[in-house]
Order: C-alpha cells, then structure tokens, then sequence
C-alpha cells in the first residue's frame, strides 16, 4: 500500500508533482507544484525533485485517480512518493492557493 497525504497536511507553496494533462496545467495548479504529466513520468524521472528525507515527495492530479497510478509505479522505480487524496480538487477545496502561469483566474477542470 502506497503512502498518502492531503493538501491540508501540505504547505501552500509544497513542491508537489502534478501529473495532469497541459490543459489542466494551464487552467490552474498548485504555486510549487513541478508539471510531469503522467504519459511523460517514466522519461522524465531525472526531473523530480529531491524527496525530503522525512516525507514522501507528493503527487497530485485532479481528484487522486492518476496520482494513485503514479505514485504506485513510482514506488516500485524505488521513489518514496504519497498520493495528495482528493487532488487538486480537494486542494481548492481546502482553501490552497491555486495559480495560473498566464496570469489568468484559475481554476480547477
């Protein structure tokens, strides 16, 4: 069984990875969040951050299905990762800060 967290037991400016599609990316995400969409994780692993020794490096997409699906093949490359349960629905939810790169409204889709 793979680890998980919530965005309420994250930081507002946590380095989560999130693996949803551009068009979700664009739409909003999370201020420290790193954009690996999912189909790109296995060729992009070079890219993810350091993991804290003492927590597992999240990951996040929309609702915690595809995050679900990454951390558990992360887990078996050896990565100590946690699935953010409830994603970034749940992130906005919880009152987290939501960006966008273009400076327009974000917005969870």
């Amino acid at each position: 069984m793979s680890d998980t967290t919530t965005p309420e037991q994250l930081a507002d400016d946590a380095v989560v990875v999130d693996v949803r599609e551009q068009d979700e990316w664009d739409a909003g995400h999370a201020p420290g969040a790193i954009h690996i969409p999912l189909g790109e994780l296995p060729a992009r692993l070079d890219e993810l951050p350091e993991a804290d020794e003492r927590d597992p490096l999240p990951i996040i997409c929309r609702s915690g299905n595809r995050s679900g699906k990454a951390v558990a093949w992360l887990t078996q490359q050896g990565f100590d990762a946690a699935n953010v349960e409830g994603g970034m629905k749940q992130w906005a939810f919880a009152g987290k800060p939501v960006v966008t790169d273009s400076g327009a409204d974000p917005q969870v889709i």
